[in-house]
């Protein structure tokens, strides 16, 4: 039996977490969560989360204030334990993000809020279709 697809949603709001835990739930994917802050103030250890968790797809959500939070996101993807996963960014102002995103492959899709849940949930299955094998 093939073994479930893991999605990580990264965000502060416990709502949005539980939103597209339900909306990716019935496509058969796994939604794992840390809150964006507890990775920022060392709460939640990032090596430590990749390995129980192995996700395939990471949700983050870029919030205001964006350069920090851009800052934050670039820290994440550094670090060697997210080598390879794709990413669907979120963010109240997807221009500015696109604009700080470049072209850079790991990045599938920016979309903007509100939230269409929907689509998030279509970047996300088109990104793990999509991810290179290892």
């Amino acid at each position: 039996m093939r073994a479930p697809d893991v999605v990580a949603v990264f965000n502060t709001s416990p709502d949005t977490l539980e939103l597209l835990r339900l909306t990716l739930q019935p496509a058969g994917i796994v939604a794992v969560s840390a809150y964006t802050y507890e990775i920022r103030d060392g709460k939640i250890d990032l090596n430590a989360f990749m390995a129980a968790h192995r996700p395939q797809v990471i949700i983050y959500d870029v919030a205001p204030p964006y350069d920090a939070n851009w800052r934050l996101l670039q820290h994440v993807r550094s670090n060697p334990a997210v080598k390879g996963v794709r990413w669907v960014i979120t963010s109240t102002n997807p221009v500015h993000v696109d604009k700080l995103a470049g072209r850079d492959e790991t990045i599938y899709e920016i979309v903007g809020k509100p939230y269409d849940l929907d689509r998030i949930a279509a970047a996300t299955k088109e990104a793990l279709r999509s991810r290179p094998t290892k």
